[in-house]
């Protein structure tokens, strides 16, 4: 949330903007540990409760709901199960099939490798499985991902360690998932921001599930200069679409 003014101070001028830190994650974390252990099901259902609670609050019959990467997956969750709770659903870089987005990226990566000579990626790349079996192959992925996009983030071998502890199960888990199969139909407008340069949720695949999606309304929107993190390079534009589909 500390950067979220970025990617939401015009969306607050025409919208009461409410951003969800999830169970066991920052202010939430903060304030109540989670007494269950997490599961992709007790996010779900958190997703569920948390849309009730703000329909309620606000005295609204539905709301737009915004989901980036992860968030996503809960997001579709919703839209195919409570769509009459939704004016609309707007997945950002979301995954679709993320088993088969993280191949693709992995086949990618082997090949730029071999092509540079690069025998350590070669080495590291080749230790990796999907679906990640830990969080040091996470890690790999992850690292070299970031290299053959260009990207000057980094990342420590720790932070992503540390992170799996709690999360590769869960994360895991929803990558099983396959949209173009378990949800060619969706009962509420549906509207696609996806990066052109995004290579961790494939963009390919969120093209084809566009193309087979049978719903209401549907329009899938090109970020032309972004990647997975459309939100923060992207925010202008962004913002502008959603509230112009709030005029709809």
């Amino acid at each position: 949330m500390h950067y979220a003014e970025k990617f939401t101070k015009k969306l607050q001028e025409h919208f009461i903007v409410v951003q969800w830190d999830q169970r066991n994650t920052g202010k939430t974390l903060f304030l109540n540990n989670s007494p269950q252990p997490l599961s992709v099901n007790l996010f779900e259902n958190d997703t569920h409760q948390l849309v009730d609670t703000l329909l309620k609050r606000f005295h609204q019959p539905k709301l737009y709901l915004v989901g980036h990467s992860w968030g996503t997956f809960l997001g579709f969750h919703m839209a195919k199960n409570y769509p009459e709770l939704l004016y609309a659903y707007i997945p950002i870089c979301p995954m679709i099939n993320q088993l088969q987005s993280e191949k693709i990226i992995l086949d990618l990566m082997k090949k730029k490798a071999s092509e540079n000579g690069n025998d350590k990626a070669l080495q590291e790349l080749s230790q990796v499985k999907i679906p990640f079996e830990n969080g040091l192959q996470l890690y790999f992925h992850r690292k070299w991902a970031l290299d053959y996009m260009g990207s000057k983030a980094k990342i420590t071998e720790k932070q992503v360690q540390d992170w799996a502890v709690t999360w590769l199960p869960i994360f895991n888990e929803a990558s099983k998932e396959n949209l173009l199969e378990s949800a060619p139909e969706l009962k509420c407008p549906v509207y696609f921001f996806v990066g052109r340069k995004d290579v961790q949720t494939s963009s390919s695949l969120t093209e084809k599930y566009f193309n087979i999606l049978d719903a209401p309304e549907k329009k899938l929107y090109w970020f032309e200069h972004s990647g997975h993190s459309l939100p923060t390079t992207e925010p202008t534009l962004m913002q502008k679409i959603i509230i112009g589909l709030k005029s709809k």
